[in-house]
């Protein structure tokens, strides 16, 4: 079969290509950067173009976006133009071309303010059902995406897989405060205990919804690390992760001290798997558990295909502070 990703010269899109190419499907990427995974310039903004490279194709695996990195360098137009035209293009052009189904990946940042629970609040525990507040125009847009994809299956019965991913990118962080207080590695293995997701887990999911969506028909799944938290934990996480952390994970303290680690005194949101893992068969690899074994054995918990795919940036150009502008929203 053949199958169109968009954004392919980015890190998801580069590794489902990878990914692809390794099997018998025969991969179509399409992006404005070109890149060795790419192979149609253009951008999804653009009708014609986004017909002409449907037609190939029997499913669609939509990656391309602007992101949170862009809010404070792009306008509110321009995240209208890509997340919202660009993804309505591209499933009218899926209905045009007899498209099987079509996985959007979306993004846990639509929840937004629900995230950020007051500190004597519990840790926030985040599933499908919970609502979506989003707090900047990226979360707006791709929430409006997820949208039109109901709707296209609503009135169109094209079968689509929504992809709420956590997390997966190796840039660090673009909060200074978290850039002064953890080394990059830290923070990302401390992550995946409740908002991170390896990118070998995150393509594994994509490739499970290209082959159960058109006996799903629609459905929106939260893509994160399996966390170890259960409800019962939330009052303690936003005040004393450490002390959870340590219950949990009884050689968690040795190997962080020896590492010269230090895991996060409070953890404010966990994201919930249990109904990608149950109705999609997605077994993640890459979780707490896998970073604590590989820092026994004096190796990289990260995915090789994540070493692969690597750092790309948002920007083409380098940014004196962070790794890129910062709102506060």
């Amino acid at each position: 079969m053949k199958i169109l990703v968009t954004g392919s010269s980015g890190h998801l899109g580069e590794a489902l290509i990878r990914e692809l190419r390794k099997t018998a499907d025969q991969p179509v990427g399409i992006d404005l950067n070109p890149s060795e995974f790419t192979t149609h310039i253009g951008s999804i903004t653009d009708q014609a173009f986004v017909n002409s490279v449907a037609k190939e194709a029997d499913f669609i695996i939509h990656t391309a976006t602007l992101h949170k990195p862009h809010v404070a360098t792009h306008t509110y137009q321009n995240f209208v133009d890509v997340n919202v035209k660009g993804t309505l293009n591209l499933l009218e052009a899926a209905v045009s071309n007899n498209i099987k189904a079509f996985i959007y990946t979306s993004t846990t940042s639509t929840f937004g303010d629900i995230l950020t629970p007051q500190l004597n609040e519990p840790a926030v525990w985040v599933t499908e059902q919970t609502p979506s507040i989003p707090k900047n125009i990226y979360g707006v847009t791709k929430n409006a995406a997820e949208d039109l994809c109901q709707l296209f299956y609503r009135n169109h019965k094209l079968p689509g897989i929504i992809l709420k991913t956590s997390r997966f990118f190796p840039e660090e962080d673009d909060k200074q405060e978290l850039r002064d207080a953890y080394e990059d590695v830290n923070l990302r293995a401390n992550e995946l205990l409740y908002r991170r997701v390896d990118l070998e887990d995150a393509v594994s999911a994509h490739l499970l919804a290209i082959q159960q969506a058109e006996r799903i028909g629609f459905a929106k799944y939260i893509i994160s690390a399996t966390s170890p938290f259960q409800d019962q934990h939330l009052p303690r996480l936003n005040t004393d992760a450490i002390s959870v952390v340590r219950e949990l994970y009884p050689d968690f303290g040795i190997t962080y001290q020896q590492k010269g680690w230090k895991m996060n005194p409070q953890i404010d949101r966990v994201y919930v798997n249990k109904k990608a893992r149950t109705e999609l068969g997605w077994q993640p690899k890459y979780d707490f558990r896998h970073v604590l074994d590989c820092l026994k054995k004096g190796k990289d918990f990260c995915s090789l295909l994540a070493k692969a795919v690597g750092v790309k940036g948002y920007h083409p150009q380098k940014f004196t502070e962070g790794p890129y502008p910062v709102t506060d929203y």
